[in-house]
């Protein structure tokens, strides 16, 4: 039975390493700063537990966290060859590349395979995962990641999961913010936001937000969804330094971008969800869309 290591138990980590628990399938142990969350596993120290561990499982915020556990910390020196190691942060693919060059003059592997379906696909257990890497390394770890994930997306070589990771999330965001602008002068024309949203999602204009995110995180008002916008912020601006290092004009994903970091200037709060950029842009324009369906679902 394969050892696994599994750094990181937070809103996505906990549901994933339960995943991998409950499969039976492999000797789990973790690890967590925050001891609670380890609570229900065998935790362990990770450097310790490294050396006979067959896989580490990196679920942690980005590059800097990773860099700092892997190399700060010591644990990248600690991991025994032969042993991969699985980041499947949303990370930078150039400290990516870097980090699995280190990985390999030790004898050790290195996958990214960073996920998309949010904090109910984590715990549904059905989330997309795509695969940076080589072939062996990649097959080696299925098993594991299939315990996560129904759809396992090889993605090509180390680094190229977190490149298409952050590439996705600037596209979701964009959904996000045209859906917002859409709905926003629908609103100031008069019509119903729900009606709208309902139009839309049974003609051309739909995607995963209008069909996913506004009913119920928008226009309830919850803002909710499970991802946190600090975090969006930190993909869309990875995903902005792939466009720059291959000089490509984005001039839409810019202004998203900008109106995404003004969002996370105005909610400080850590927890703030990604959700709230449709309410900043509604805002810009002085609407409110959970008040204006509250109005016209009375009549108003």
């Amino acid at each position: 039975m394969s050892r696994v290591l599994f750094v990181g138990l937070g809103v996505m980590g906990l549901p994933m390493a339960r995943h991998v628990a409950a499969s039976g399938e492999f000797e789990l142990v973790v690890h967590d700063v925050d001891a609670g969350r380890a609570a229900e596993f065998v935790a362990a120290d990770p450097v310790a537990a490294a050396g006979s561990a067959d896989v580490v499982v990196l679920m942690l915020p980005g590059s800097d966290v990773v860099e700092r556990v892997l190399v700060g910390d010591g644990l990248l020196a600690a991991v025994r060859a032969g042993a991969v190691i699985v980041d499947m942060s949303s990370s930078r693919p150039a400290s990516t590349v870097a980090l699995a060059e280190r990985a390999a003059a030790r004898g050790v592997g290195y996958v990214d395979a960073p996920v998309s379906g949010g904090q109910v696909k984590a715990v549904s257990g059905e989330l997309s995962i795509m695969v940076g890497g080589a072939a062996e390394a990649v097959e080696r770890v299925r098993p594991l990641l299939e315990t996560m994930g129904t759809t396992i997306m090889p993605t090509g070589p180390v680094g190229s999961g977190h490149a298409v990771k952050a590439l996705n999330n600037l596209l979701s965001a964009i959904g996000i913010a045209g859906a917002a602008e859409v709905l926003t002068t629908g609103a100031k024309f008069g019509l119903d936001p729900k009606v709208m949203l309902d139009v839309i999602n049974a003609s051309t204009g739909r995607n995963q937000a209008t069909q996913v995110k506004f009913e119920p995180y928008v226009l309830s008002g919850t803002f909710d969804a499970g991802f946190a916008l600090r975090l969006m912020v930190k993909d869309l601006r990875t995903a902005l330094e792939i466009a720059e290092d291959t000089a490509t004009p984005t001039p839409v994903a810019h202004a998203v971008v900008e109106a995404a970091a003004a969002t996370l200037a105005a909610n400080q709060d850590p927890g703030a969800d990604h959700t709230l950029l449709a309410r900043w842009i509604a805002a810009n324009a002085g609407v409110d869309l959970h008040e204006a369906t509250q109005r016209a679902a009375k009549g108003a």
